[in-house]
């Protein structure tokens, strides 16, 4: 079966003909792990737990605490397995999940932000076996919802993908459905926070600067959460927007954008280095043509 947005995207990435196993937690054990690292890995994974016992014994414990082993690999290894840096990484994580209410989340609580389907989570895995998240940007109305609410239900998609990754599987796929767009979608206030001459000229092209507009305003709601550093555009604040690159390391595969308006090559120019090293796994694609 060929993973479907609203019409056929002419793209490889058919997914297979089952659904995923809803609510499977991934499998990988610190305690096992003399068959994944080396036993001085496994050394390892015991100094940082017991280093934040001691210096942070206030962290909470269990799944996604001071003492999750899993968690304490997964950050060992995005940190090269440098103790200092992944108790520094994981301290903040985990204080991250306590004030965010990562655990709190659930679909009641997000009910009306889930409802609108501007995001959710594909039935279906891709062909790589990632979990899918979509985000669809015509249903994105600023005036009627909560910012902090997009946040909250783009964190819970991005848990509920992780819990349900198949075993061996570590990443997800997220796409931008960028069909449908309108005046409608556009954040205006961003005004106010973006400065004019970030924006691209329009070189006359109608709806340009409305596109560009819509551009850092979607990216400055939705991408604090992918973690790209999307709208920040000074050093001081760019550590607000990388909730993905610092408590969701080395989980996101790859970004699709989907049909994006013909203003998106120039704005993608200005965007790209702001994204450092997330640059190279965006890709634009477009229903009428195959990418390889």
């Amino acid at each position: 079966m060929a993973l479907r947005l609203h019409q056929p995207l002419v793209y490889p990435f058919s997914v297979p003909t089952w659904p995923h196993n809803s609510g499977k937690i991934r499998s990988l054990s610190a305690r096992n792990c003399a068959s994944l690292h080396t036993n001085d890995s496994c050394k390892i994974v015991v100094e940082v737990k017991e280093k934040l016992a001691k210096d942070h014994y206030d962290l909470p414990v269990g799944r996604n605490g001071r003492d999750d082993e899993d968690m304490i690999l997964w950050f060992l290894k995005d940190r090269k397995f440098c103790v200092e840096d992944a108790v520094l990484k994981l301290t903040k994580a985990i204080k991250w999940r306590q004030e965010f209410g990562v655990s709190q989340l659930s679909e009641e609580s997000l009910k009306n932000a889930a409802e609108t389907g501007k995001a959710y989570m594909h039935e279906f895995l891709d062909v790589n076996d990632r979990p899918v998240l979509i985000v669809e940007a015509a249903k994105h109305f600023p005036g009627m919802q909560d910012p902090s609410e997009d946040e909250k239900l783009c964190v819970f998609l991005i848990e509920r993908a992780l819990r349900e990754l198949p075993d061996g599987k570590e990443e997800i796929l997220v796409i931008m459905d960028l069909r449908g767009f309108g005046t409608k979608n556009a954040d205006l206030k961003f005004l106010t926070f973006l400065p004019t001459s970030k924006l691209p000229a329009s070189n006359g092209h109608e709806g340009a600067s409305l596109w560009c507009l819509w551009w850092f305003s979607e990216m400055e709601s939705w991408f604090q959460v992918l973690g790209a550093g999307f709208g920040c555009f000074d050093n001081s604040s760019c550590h607000e927007f990388d909730v993905l690159y610092s408590y969701y390391p080395r989980r996101l595969g790859q970004v699709l954008f989907v049909e994006a308006p013909f203003v998106f090559k120039p704005i993608w120019q200005l965007v790209k280095p702001l994204l450092k090293s997330y640059a190279s796994l965006v890709r634009i694609l477009y229903a009428a043509h195959t990418l390889y």
